[in-house]
């Protein structure tokens, strides 16, 4: 009898673990370049205009990073879907993700990564989204 209900805790544990990740990963929504350039400069005023300590802040802000497994490759892909690329650009990041991964240096892994994944294509992507912020004005 205790081992039944032992292993009904264990699946309720485990049921409840599974909806609050499935909860804080339908929370993340899509950002927009307006909101980019808003956590920007809160990034910018955190880390006194220091280049890899932004960065670090705003992915994470956006929800694209953790200091666990670096970028999210998936959410980084549904920003750009719009290109049709999707599996590429996912194996692009997480291709840079491992190759500059440096836990003990979180933002120097963070920006490599970063460089690294927008030396190609995607990054004319991303400067054409940040430039929808330059076109609402």
């Amino acid at each position: 009898m205790n081992h039944l209900r032992l292993e009904i805790i264990c699946w309720s544990c485990l049921l409840i673990a599974m909806a609050s990740n499935m909860e804080a990963a339908s929370v993340w929504k899509l950002p927009t370049a307006q909101m980019v350039y808003e956590d920007l400069e809160k990034c910018r005023q955190e880390s006194l205009e220091e280049d890899a300590p932004t960065l670090r802040c705003l992915v994470k802000k956006m929800g694209l990073w953790t200091d666990e497994s670096g970028y999210n490759a998936r959410r980084i892909a549904k920003i750009f879907a719009g290109h049709n690329q999707m599996e590429e650009l996912m194996l692009v990041v997480e291709h840079c993700n491992r190759m500059e991964q440096d836990t003990s240096h979180l933002d120097d892994w963070a920006f490599l990564a970063y460089r690294c994944a927008t030396s190609g294509q995607f990054g004319h992507w991303v400067k054409d989204f940040m430039s929808q912020k330059e076109v609402e004005r």
